[in-house]
């Protein structure tokens, strides 16, 4: 996952907000978020690209000058491939053994600050974003909040569609204010 987020800066271009490029990647982290919410998870699958890396490491609190120690990946909340995810979906979709997400969360992922990156490899770009999802369970009148920046690799396919390849997400928080993280971020 690291590869992506690493290449050195004379490698990478970045896309003008507003671009073409831009636009098609941003509306597809849009539609992906929708798919998410509206809890569409087989459509959502089809999204991902088969050698897909889904993780979220662990945040510490660091001092102000040891701040690029304060992402620990050797420890993560969950770190999935495409086998994973696909029987995450399918526990949640073709089981009655998802309790937690039985009744399922109610959730609003709002996607912003999107910039675009080109890679070394053709049709495969650096995609960095910020997220704020909200989720709701039961009918409890608290709600919890869950911030980050995403850093993805997303490529475009000889059929036009874009796929999901990498996904890590540096969540805010070091201690998380929900339950557990039995939804996609």
């Amino acid at each position: 996952m690291e590869a992506a987020a690493t290449l050195p800066t004379t490698e990478r271009r970045r896309l003008p907000v507003g671009s073409e490029m831009h636009n098609r990647i941003t509306e597809f982290l849009y539609d992906e978020a929708r798919l998410l919410d509206q809890i569409r998870l087989t459509e959502w699958v089809k999204m991902l690209d088969t050698d897909l890396v889904y993780g979220a490491p662990v945040r510490e609190t660091r001092s102000i000058t040891d701040q690029a120690k304060s992402v620990v990946r050797t420890v993560q909340h969950y770190k999935d491939n495409y086998r994973s995810v696909m029987g995450r979906v399918m526990r949640l979709t073709a089981t009655k053994s998802a309790w937690a997400e039985d009744p399922p969360s109610r959730t609003r992922r709002l996607v912003t600050n999107v910039f675009v990156e080109t890679t070394e490899k053709d049709n495969e770009f650096a995609v960095s974003s910020y997220m704020l999802v909200t989720r709701s369970r039961f009918s409890d009148d608290h709600f919890d909040l869950i911030s980050g920046e995403r850093h993805d690799v997303v490529r475009l396919g000889g059929d036009g569609q874009f796929k999901l390849a990498r996904r890590e997400i540096i969540l805010d928080q070091s201690v998380l204010g929900t339950p557990n993280l039995a939804i996609f971020l």
